[in-house]
């Protein structure tokens, strides 16, 4: 990527990302959102910004844990964007916002890439130092926002304050880190994505699977994976043609368009994790008991505890560096669009390759439920 500068090319290096600061959501009741990350997903409420901080427009609850943060908004007026947002789309992640070093910086190098401004640069101040942001638009109603938070020491940003929210009940749940975000595009628009990330923000692509790869009897997809090589890591997938209605067109009919399709929460154990998740009424999809009969045979060499990996419908991969185990729940809104994927990696880089089939007929069965495969 170049432009000129007096009279010579000058290369415009990408943009640094340091790794995911936070996602966003906007949906129709914020503190409802806050209330069920925190009670059935067991993150801790730390900040809040509404008309008690001197926001008229909006509601936002930050909440943590371990090394993720989540933000959910909701609008208090019907002439809002965020409203707009949740007609269209219903609840969804609006953000997914990065921590640079220098967010005027970040934001200079990804327009002179070819990205579109959604937000120039904006400098907040308050008593907890300076919060420097910048925001450029991504896939469908997406947008990046860049976070410069050397100078800043606050709860999240000007205008939050602690919450008062309660810490949540119930076991803990050990989530500790954003593995990866998903993004579902209109069939034909996967390789722009790819290349743009690539031109923008300079993310190379660490694997790409097509529908032979992707498949079941009656749908397919293709995906391809991009990341900074450190902690930034964004799949991107597409529908392709099948016998019925993929699960990806589904999902870009009923969120009307492009956007997120899940988030993936990585644990260090997962059978703790998803255990407390379903105790404190977390909702999977289910496994076929079949499904261990043949993952046994795929996982030779490999101890597991099976019986609770059954009981807890936790699926198994491998690859060359390592093994994996991986769940999905069910859509957490009403719509079926935004999901969640819970991840422990004994090493291994991949993405469940070897649990694609079992994951998408599971899918389906869901879709048919619905009337939408």
């Amino acid at each position: 990527m170049t432009t000129t500068h007096a009279g010579a090319p000058t290369v415009v290096a990408a943009p640094t990302l340091l790794g995911v600061d936070h996602v966003e959501l906007w949906v129709g009741n914020a503190r409802q959102a806050a209330a069920y990350f925190a009670g059935v997903l067991g993150f801790d409420p730390v900040a809040y910004a509404g008309p008690e901080t001197g926001v008229s427009d909006r509601a936002s609850h930050v909440l943590e844990q371990g090394g993720i943060r989540v933000v959910v908004t909701a609008a208090l007026s019907p002439d809002s964007p965020v409203a707009a947002h949740v007609r269209t789309h219903g609840d969804g992640v609006r953000a997914v916002s990065f921590t640079v070093a220098d967010a005027v910086n970040a934001y200079d190098a990804a327009v002179a890439r070819g990205a579109r401004t959604v937000e120039r640069p904006r400098i907040e101040r308050d008593e907890h130092g300076v919060l420097t942001t910048a925001t450029v638009a991504a896939y469908g109603d997406t947008v990046h926002t860049f976070f410069g938070r050397n100078d800043y020491g606050g709860p999240f940003a000007p205008g939050y304050q602690p919450s008062e929210l309660p810490r949540p009940a119930g076991p803990t749940v050990g989530l500790v880190a954003l593995d990866h975000v998903v993004a579902n595009v209109e069939e034909g628009a996967l390789d722009r994505w790819v290349s743009w990330y690539g031109d923008v923000f300079g993310l190379d692509q660490l694997l790409h699977f097509d529908e032979d790869q992707i498949s079941t009897e009656f749908s397919a997809l293709r995906s391809t994976v991009v990341w900074n090589g450190d902690g930034v890591v964004l799949p991107v997938n597409e529908p392709a043609p099948g016998r019925r209605t993929s699960q990806i067109q589904e999902y870009l009919d009923t969120y009307r368009g492009p956007g997120v399709q899940h988030l993936a929460l990585a644990t260090d154990d997962i059978v703790q994790t998803v255990r407390a998740l379903r105790e404190r009424g977390l909702r999977f999809l289910g496994v076929p008991a079949s499904y261990y009969d043949e993952a046994r045979e795929r996982m030779a060499g490999v101890t597991l505890p099976w019986e609770q990996l059954a009981g807890l419908g936790i699926l198994v991969d491998r690859d060359r560096r390592g093994h994996l185990l991986q769940v999905f729940t069910e859509p957490i809104g009403d719509r079926p669009t935004l999901f969640l994927e819970i991840i422990q990696r004994e090493g291994a880089r991949g993405f469940g390759e070897g649990n694609f089939k079992a994951l998408f007929e599971a899918i389906e069965r869901e879709q048919d439920r619905r009337g939408n495969l």
